[in-house]
């Protein structure tokens, strides 16, 4: 059973090689993935090892952009050659799966080395290209923990080698989200007979060693005192007394208050509580953590990237079970904020949860929160599991916001916040109630109400991960859970949301 975290196996090492390739250099390699234009020149063809080849190959079966062939070349035809010609055109996400189906050929056979390399492209196509591509075999790569009495024997892949003349532009970028990524689908896949509260916190533990970050753990006892009473309702079903809400801190040098705080829904299994789910509900339920997943991946990506910004991890770590003490529908609680509300529905666990873990969050007065939950059905219907949902209380960033989905290859779509959603959420006993009965727009109310625990003062950023899972995979990662919001926290940081004094990732 596991009970240490891969941080030292997240990424496959990458090395920049020479740019001009021989076959002598090719026949080193078990895989080798080539980038060709659809109509390379006579002289590519003559710097090409087995150009020959190629060239008829290549006019055989190249008709448009996208489109690829794969051979066997060298002595004894040892090295599997994959050719893909470039898509100038591509948005992010069509050249991340695009990569996927690359990266999957060239797997094939578990290579210990993998090369990769181009001829004749222009630059630009070749540098997005090239970054998908490295971010797509980074997550086939990457092993997901397994539970099998007689694994299936592998050859691990050691080395990834770019001939490329140039530091690959944007590859820092690539490689920490991907170890993020990785970090994030690698605790959401573990069952919940092994992830529970009690191992997460002590994973944490050990990351925050490891990376020599602040750790601090409010167990049951300080969340009473803090008058968490959103979070404990939630906990109270639970068998054990190991639930609480964790915080990480990254500091730069020379700060001190928190820029950014990442705030994520870690519910280790979900069974709706006193509100039962159905069998085929409560399946996969040991993933409704995947939200602090993905919060203490973006940690890690930015903590690589020695980010400038000062940043707070804070993880809402329990189960929501039933049991004799286990929360009900109409139990009135009040929040760390003060807020009072009336329970509902049991399985709206995620935004009581949520509710004092953003209050804590606040607490610390940072420029901006971004959330990550996956928190609503509603969302999925909306939007399939292709897109992941965004609300915030910047409606002026919406542009912004969803660009960032379109740069990164993970998606979103910003849903309205209209105060008079609130009417729906009136309470006659309570500041306000859980959720509606009825579940139409439960996504749009779920954001409302959290909105409740976030000052207006502070920029917010809810994101309701639909796509955190999904049959097939999505973009470059071909797992069923996607570990989605990694790239994207990058790219929305990066890009300055918000604006802030306090640095930029």
């Amino acid at each position: 059973m596991p009970t240490r975290l891969p941080l030292d196996r997240l990424l496959v090492p990458v090395r920049r090689i020479g740019a001009h390739i021989t076959a002598r250099t090719l026949a080193r390699y078990r895989s080798a993935l080539l980038f060709l234009p659809l109509a390379p020149s006579r002289s590519d063809w003559n710097a090409l090892p087995y150009g020959a080849q190629l060239r008829a190959l290549h006019e055989q079966r190249m008709r448009k952009a996208g489109d690829t062939y794969q051979l066997r070349v060298g002595p004894r035809a040892q090295t599997l050659l994959v050719v893909a010609c470039l898509a100038g055109e591509a948005s992010t996400f069509e050249r991340l799966q695009t990569a996927r189906k690359l990266a999957c050929s060239a797997l094939d056979g578990d290579p210990q080395s993998l090369l990769i390399w181009q001829q004749g492209c222009a630059a630009p196509p070749v540098e997005a290209g090239f970054n998908a591509l490295i971010a797509a075999l980074e997550a086939a790569a990457f092993r997901l923990a397994t539970f099998k009495s007689k694994p299936k024997p592998r050859t691990p892949l050691a080395r990834i080698d770019l001939a490329h003349r140039e530091k690959l532009p944007g590859l820092e970028v690539t490689l920490a989200s991907a170890a993020g990524n990785n970090l994030a689908r690698w605790l959401t896949a573990l069952p919940p007979s092994v992830l529970d509260a009690r191992l997460y916190r002590r994973l944490l533990r050990q990351f925050a060693q490891q990376l020599r970050v602040s750790f601090k753990f409010y167990g049951e006892t300080q969340l009473k005192r803090l008058g968490a009473g959103a979070f404990l309702a939630v906990a109270r079903g639970n068998g054990l007394r190991d639930a609480g809400i964790a915080c990480l801190s990254y500091r730069p040098r020379g700060a001190a208050a928190p820029a950014v705080s990442l705030v994520g829904k870690g519910i280790c299994f979900d069974t709706g509580g006193t509100n039962l789910k159905a069998h085929k509900s409560m399946l996969e339920m040991h993933t409704d953590m995947e939200g602090s997943a993905v919060a203490l991946g973006s940690l890690y990506a930015l903590h690589a990237l020695r980010s400038p910004l000062a940043v707070d991890c804070w993880l809402a770590i329990t189960e929501n079970r039933i049991g004799p003490l286990a929360y009900k529908p109409q139990d009135v609680v009040r929040a760390a904020n003060g807020t009072t509300i009336q329970v509902i529905h049991t399985d709206a666990e995620g935004r009581m949860v949520l509710a004092d873990a953003l209050s804590l969050a606040a607490a610390k007065k940072p420029c901006a929160i971004i959330d990550y939950a996956t928190l609503t059905g509603a969302c999925v219907y909306a939007l399939t599991e292709r897109y992941s949902g965004a609300f915030t209380n910047r409606p002026e960033m919406r542009a912004r916001i969803e660009s960032a989905g379109s740069e990164s290859g993970e998606r979103v779509w910003c849903f309205p916040m209209d105060v008079d959603y609130d009417s729906d959420l009136e309470s006659s006993i309570a500041d306000v109630m859980q959720c509606a009965v009825e579940g139409k727009g439960d996504h749009i109310l779920a954001a409302r109400f959290l909105n409740r625990f976030v000052p207006n003062d502070i920029a917010w950023l809810h994101l309701d991960l639909a796509a955190g899972t999904r049959h097939g995979g999505l973009a470059h990662i071909a797992t069923e859970i996607t570990g989605f919001g990694v790239r994207y926290t990058l790219e929305l940081l990066r890009g300055g949301w918000p604006s802030t004094s306090k640095g930029s990732a």
